[in-house]
């Protein structure tokens, strides 16, 4: 009971400070962007203000939320910031890494509280840790669907305000103004790209670097090759858009025949940890060799091995791709 004490303590503290010291470098971030914005308002510059300048902007880039040394990482290691675009979160890298840290300090702590063994605190770290990218992946994933399923009637929107002569630009604000989020979103962004100056091309390409769908890829070629080569562009949306939805319906039926494997798999892959846990409560030390042992110890790795293994076989089986 101590440790577990000194434990949450412990937790409960390096939080604290963590929190305190990113207050204290957000106020200071913010007041020199205050400091700046009325410099550039009111027209008021002195000689101490440009001598001080050059430190002021060393300060905000190794304080600043948007250009610390987590930012940096990220460039490094993946495009994380497209992610948080793409699952259309407020989130920064800093705020990710922290929430992360944190989830994974509580995951750890959690095994110790609750009495079970300690060599499960990394284990319960480790998914505590990715479980916010695995939340971020969701969110992503279930808006990247719903854009999926907006698309074709946003492209006979756009058909029909073409063949009602509008201009494609118009077509993007009638999406953004009827239709709902996501695509609203994206459409008016590209259209406020191009009112801002930006090309079409580039306005476009930025859509499908946010949006990763090939139909949205063959609507930007079909654009992109009718203002090259001319066309009926209103034909060609349709078109698209028929093609869209005779997928979804090929989509649909495969979903309906590999039901029952996508079920046997749930079903299996739930079984283990299911009777694991239920021996668990019924005879501890039965389970308890599966920690103390060492041929223990690598039953229980080959099993977690064999149990992802297995969970990407049923996948690759029943994911057809349409």
């Amino acid at each position: 009971m101590g440790t577990t004490f000194i434990i949450i303590a412990v937790f409960v503290g390096v939080s604290a400070l963590v929190g305190g010291v990113a207050v204290m470098l957000r106020g200071r971030g913010e007041e020199k962007l205050e400091g700046r914005l009325s410099e550039l308002t009111t027209g008021r510059t002195s000689r101490l203000l440009q001598e001080g300048a050059i430190k002021d902007a060393s300060l905000m880039e190794a304080f600043d939320t948007g250009h610390n040394f987590f930012e940096d990482l990220v460039t490094k290691i993946g495009r994380l910031g497209l992610l948080f675009e793409q699952a259309d979160t407020s989130l920064t890298a800093t705020r990710f890494f922290a929430i992360s840290g944190m989830v994974a300090a509580a995951a750890a702590v959690t095994p110790l509280a609750a009495g079970l063994h300690p060599g499960l605190a990394p284990v319960f770290a480790v998914l505590g840790g990715v479980l916010p990218l695995f939340w971020l992946m969701f969110r992503r994933g279930r808006r990247m669907k719903k854009f999926a399923a907006q698309l074709p009637d946003a492209l006979e929107l756009i058909a029909r305000a073409l063949r009602a002569g509008h201009s494609l630009g118009s077509g993007f604000q009638l999406v953004a103004d009827e239709m709902s989020e996501p695509i609203s979103k994206e459409f008016q962004r590209a259209f406020d790209e191009q009112n801002l100056g930006v090309s079409l091309d580039e306005s476009l390409d930025s859509m499908t670097d946010r949006m990763p769908n090939l139909d949205l890829k063959f609507f930007c070629t079909a654009v992109a090759l009718q203002r090259q080569t001319g066309g009926d562009l209103a034909e060609i949306l349709d078109k698209i858009g028929h093609l869209i939805r005779e997928r979804f319906r090929i989509w649909g039926q495969v979903q309906a025949l590999t039901g029952e494997g996508r079920l046997s798999g749930i079903v299996l892959l739930a079984l283990p940890p299911a009777l694991f846990v239920a021996v668990w409560k019924l005879n501890p030390d039965y389970v308890s060799v599966l920690f103390t042992d060492p041929m223990g110890k690598q039953m229980l790795i080959g099993g977690i091995v064999m149990q992802v293994l297995g969970a990407l076989v049923i996948r690759k089986i029943v994911n057809i791709k349409v």
